[in-house]
């Protein structure tokens, strides 16, 4: 009978796989897993009669329906509340960046300073935008910077292609240290009770070498894609006359990186960073001239950074109903894969470098799609949570949040820049294939 449930539950894996593939509702798809792998394993369990799987398994075959119900369907999206809490303050912070205009003085100029050199002006554009989204986060502020960036990058003479994935790629290798994300991946990482397996202080080492190295590998694929380029001569391009912009003051530019820097240095809480951070750019920019005026700046920010986290918060409740789920399906896919999943792990790795592309298309390689249920497969095959979490954050940053075509931000990217998705990932998907392999095996030197 487990034979039977595995196979049972590793089809409808693969399922869910084609699903996310073709741009299905990844919300609708994971509540429906939740639901369908809660229900095979308990009648496995209710009928199961196998001696020895019982005996290894029989504290999870003794799990009871309601049990099983509050497992899943409660504590997986209670014990991410924390979480949230995060993220919400977080997208409070990302709009305080954009309503004071410090994040377009930034782009602003890095661009002067990069003058008539496109190749360099669009290296240091990828620096600070890699910078910004160490702490911004969200498709509204990707398209809040990007309608800034990409026409400074296309007016340069950047080839389009070119110019859309540094900057998906920049913004990926910030995503590598902002708080917001990794509260999410943190999601996957819960014990029973809904407590941290994995911390930001755990992470960080390895999320700041993580960025490097995409950083690193973003300049040498501008400088190699732009190397017979001559410098664009803005004096012969005519521009429409343009009002004067409005610049935020030089000292509120340090703005996007207090909360990361107060945290890392000076492990200072996180929500507390986002706080001391928002409220130094608005004082520092003249939004707090009275009370009245902070209320309502702070009110109506904070009420813009709810709806723009609305559409993921949905999806993030759903996430640890889908983390808890596996858990129970953990024997079954024991019984069909124990002999099959290697336990070594530069095997692992290997296979990881191999097979990243998988985690292009909400495929098993990314937390985004089905790879929660990769990594229950993988947790059950005995493999420790400082290994796993930098394995399978850098397959989802990389492959999905920077490269695939199905991120929101991406998706937007492509229509507003007119690059079609196959020339996009062409480039992305080879990138993204070489920054994960290096990734994976920095991971394994480091915690395999």
């Amino acid at each position: 009978m487990e034979y039977v449930i595995g196979i049972l539950i590793m089809i409808s894996f693969f399922g869910l796989a084609f699903y996310a593939a073709k741009g299905g509702n990844l919300m609708m798809g994971m509540l429906a897993m939740a639901i369908l792998w809660t229900i095979l394993p308990m009648l496995g369990n209710t009928f199961v009669t196998n001696p020895a799987f019982r005996a290894a398994y029989e504290k999870e075959i003794q799990i009871t329906w309601i049990e099983a119900f509050v497992k899943v369907f409660q504590s997986g999206p209670e014990g991410w509340g924390s979480v949230l809490v995060n993220v919400v303050f977080g997208a409070w912070f990302g709009r305080v960046l954009l309503e004071t205009e410090i994040a377009s003085t930034l782009i602003r100029k890095t661009t002067e300073l990069g003058g008539d050199r496109p190749a360099i002006t669009c290296i240091l554009l990828c620096i600070v935008t890699t910078a910004i989204f160490s702490s911004l986060f969200g498709a509204g502020a990707v398209v809040a910077i990007g309608v800034i960036i990409l026409p400074i990058l296309l007016s340069l003479g950047i080839p389009k292609v070119l110019a859309l994935c540094s900057f998906m790629l920049s913004i990926g290798a910030g995503m590598f240290l902002n708080p917001v994300l990794f509260g999410q991946y943190s999601a996957f990482f819960l014990d029973a009770n809904g407590k941290q397996l994995y911390t930001y202080g755990e992470y960080v080492q390895w999320g700041t070498i993580a960025l490097a190295i995409q950083v690193v590998f973003t300049i040498g694929l501008i400088l190699f894609s732009t190397r017979k380029k001559k410098g664009a001569r803005f004096w012969a391009v005519k521009r429409p006359v343009r009002k004067e912009l409005n610049y935020a003051p030089n000292i509120a530019l340090l703005t996007p990186f207090i909360p990361v820097v107060l945290l890392i240095v000076f492990h200072v809480p996180i929500i507390m960073g986002f706080l001391t951070g928002g409220f130094y750019a608005l004082l520092v920019c003249g939004r707090l001239k009275s009370f009245r005026t902070a209320c309502k700046v702070f009110g109506k920010d904070f009420f813009d950074g709810v709806v723009d986290t609305a559409p993921l918060v949905g999806f993030l409740l759903i996430v640890p109903m889908f983390n808890k789920v596996a858990e129970l399906c953990i024997p079954y896919f024991n019984a069909v894969l124990g002999n099959v999943i290697p336990h070594s792990a530069l095997l692992i790795v290997i296979i990881f470098c191999v097979l990243a592309p998988l985690g292009l298309f909400r495929g098993p390689f990314t937390l985004f799609g089905c790879g929660a249920a990769t990594l229950g497969i993988l947790k059950g095959a005995g493999f420790s949570t400082p290994f796993l979490a930098p394995l399978m954050i850098a397959a989802s940053t990389v492959m999905e949040v920077s490269c695939c075509v199905t991120q929101s931000w991406i998706a937007w990217g492509i229509g507003y820049t007119k690059v079609s998705a196959k020339d996009f990932l062409k480039m992305s998907a080879v990138c993204g294939w070489i920054i994960c392999s290096i990734l994976h095996f920095v991971t394994f030197f480091m915690f395999g």
